[in-house]
């Protein structure tokens, strides 16, 4: 059977592939009101960009008609100096007034289109294979979600109303230059953008090159931060602060190392940048200037073409920063659909129906599976859990017991044989009906850094208090929560760390007991607790169990003794089963790991 895998050695997603992946959410084929939207933004753009280019001419006929001089239109000079000057003003502030308008205009197309992305590249995670998550890491992917988000506001705001109005502007005021003036000041204007696109392309590369050598070090000081932090108590119990400190130090210095090339690349782009425009603006007033001095030109169109030049390179000013960030965000884009485009390893089959449970009754098929092909861990196993049973699964470390309850949960999906459910091939039903009939409670509860009532009620989104509560009897905590200060408002801390392991457990059957699922799975799910806890929980899980179909996965003995049947796994097949009397008169691989587990306890006590 093929699996899918991830793959890391594709080529990179080029910018326009960004672009087009973004262009559905700015104009979605179901939404008449968003294209609305967009239509009107740009509509205000173009009417902001006429009136920019339109101003100098205000300003000119104003100075020509304080120099007295000039064959302005009659209507201008009619409207005097004053007149003219308030024009001008007014003309600015329209300028203004049309572009926070359509900013107003489009922000709801760029909010609706950043929540749509987020939200899809959520769900998208959570569906992607246990697999991924397994090998993901968890601060570098955060990161990359994080900048992939802002890449997309960034590139929403900047390129449809930074680059496109400045082409326009750009293209408007060529005209202007060259049919009021000369076609020379066209040619040298066109031709000091030209080298000063050039430039300023040339070296951003470079700049985003540098860029993204300090976002991979970001990334990494970020994940070992997060990884050092996620695993506080032990750098305390080995001492490793220093340790952590000199690893997070050596990802901190990579990153200034390459925060400094940046920086001091934008001092040279700045200055390459700044060098450009001040010749272009000298080469064109100096041709002004001679064009007033020989009388072909007024004051005032002196005037109007140093307001032309300056109104260019405002604009080019940000060019360098506004191509560097879309270059960036394009990346961080790219990046973030990549994670889009992983395929769940695990999918369901299109029009598959929701499982259908009536007893419970859970078999293996001849199942084969392993996570690694030249790794196989169980090699054709065969079990049959009958409705309303307690089986338990035994075996030592790597005979794949754990395997069994997360095929059955179906975090993966098994290479040959079947798992099934009252006769329903897992694979052909919905995970969420399918994960809806399952119950399971792990060897390690973690819980939500929220409050205990939270944690529980997470086990059916609608329940009320009373149900939590009733939950919280069945699992032997309510006494306890009912004892704290907060109650059921009591914050549990990052990943429950405020309670001991004990009450994280019993907040986990808790929660489990709450969605009420015929088949239960109990995956080690004391294991990791001290023999007193470990039976006070014991009476809470055999609670839990009535009624239902039980699947145990222990390595404690003691803990099953009293199942319907234990099973026996070795080397990923099924050594022996039975109950325990029987299999301990066997005197087969059950009975020796059953002296050899009470010869340990007695030699504890």
């Amino acid at each position: 059977m093929r699996r899918s895998s991830i793959n890391t050695t594709e080529a990179p997603r080029n910018g326009w592939q960004t672009i087009r992946r973004v262009a559905p959410y700015l104009w979605p084929a179901d939404n008449a009101s968003v294209k609305l939207r967009v239509v009107t933004a740009l509509g205000l753009l173009v009417l902001a960009k006429l009136v920019a280019v339109g101003t100098p001419f205000f300003y000119k006929a104003a100075v020509d008609a304080l120099a007295g001089e000039g064959q302005s239109a009659a209507w201008m000079l009619g409207a005097g100096a004053v007149g003219l000057t308030v024009a001008y003003g007014l003309a600015r502030l329209m300028n203004v007034g049309f572009q926070q308008l359509r900013d107003a205009v489009f922000a709801k197309v760029g909010q609706r289109a950043l929540r749509a992305i987020a939200l899809q590249t959520f769900e998208h995670i959570h569906r992607l294979s246990l697999r991924y998550h397994i090998a993901r890491k968890t601060g570098g992917l955060s990161r990359i979600i994080e900048r992939g988000v802002k890449g997309v506001d960034f590139l929403l705001r900047f390129l449809i109303f930074s680059i496109i109005p400045l082409i326009l502007e750009l293209l408007l005021i060529g005209v202007i230059l060259w049919t009021l003036f000369d076609i020379w000041y066209l040619a040298v204007v066109a031709g000091v953008i030209a080298l000063y696109i050039l430039f300023t392309f040339k070296v951003t590369e470079w700049r985003v090159r540098l860029r993204k050598a300090m976002n991979d070090q970001d990334t990494d000081a970020n994940q070992k931060a997060i990884d050092s932090l996620l695993n506080f108590e032990t750098v305390k119990y080995f001492g490793a602060e220093g340790r952590e400190a000199r690893r997070y130090d050596e990802a901190m210095a990579g990153y200034e190392k390459f925060a400094l090339q940046t920086s001091y690349s934008l001092a040279f782009l700045n200055f390459g940048q700044s060098f450009l425009i001040t010749a272009g603006l000298i080469i064109v007033m100096v041709m002004a200037a001679i064009g007033v001095q020989n009388g072909s030109m007024t004051v005032g169109d002196f005037v109007m073409v140093n307001a032309y030049m300056i109104q260019i390179t405002m604009p080019l000013n940000f060019l360098g920063t506004v191509y560097r960030e879309i270059r960036q965000s394009l990346v961080d884009m790219g990046e973030m659909f990549e994670l889009l485009e992983q395929p769940p390893e695990v999918s369901d089959k299109p029009g598959a129906p929701a499982l259908k449970v009536g007893g419970g009754t859970v078999a293996l098929r001849d199942v084969q599976f392993g996570y690694e092909p030249e790794r196989p861990i169980l090699k054709g196993v065969s079990l049959e859990v009958p409705a309303g049973q307690t089986v338990a699964v035994v075996g030592p470390s790597g005979s794949g017991k754990s395997t069994i309850g997360r095929l059955l949960f179906r975090f993966y999906d098994v290479q040959d044989g079947a798992v099934m459910i009252d006769g329903q091939d897992v694979r052909d039903v919905t995970q969420d009906s399918l994960h809806a009939a399952i119950g399971v409670v792990p060897q390690d509860t973690v819980l939500f850094n929220d409050t205990i009532g939270y944690n529980i009620a997470y086990g059916r989104d609608d329940a009320t208090q009373s149900e939590i509560e009733e939950a919280a009897r069945a699992a032997q905590i309510h006494d306890f929560i009912a004892r704290l200060p907060q109650g059921y408002d009591t914050l549990v801390g990052e990943r429950g760390l405020k309670l001991s392991g004990g009450e994280k457990q019993r907040v986990g059957i808790a929660r489990t007991l709450l969605k009420d699922p015929p088949i239960l799975l109990l995956d080690e799910a004391t294991s990791a607790l001290d023999t007193e806890t470990e039976r006070d929980i014991q009476g809470a899980l055999a609670r839990a169990g009535q009624g239902r179909t039980v699947i145990t996965i222990a390595h404690r003995l003691s803990t099953i003794a009293d199942a319907d049947r234990i099973v026996v796994l070795e080397e990923g097949r099924i050594a022996e089963q039975g109950t325990h009397a029987e299999l301990l008169e066997r005197e087969g691989r059950y009975a020796s790991l059953w002296q050899r587990q009470a010869r340990e306890q007695d030699e504890a006590v």
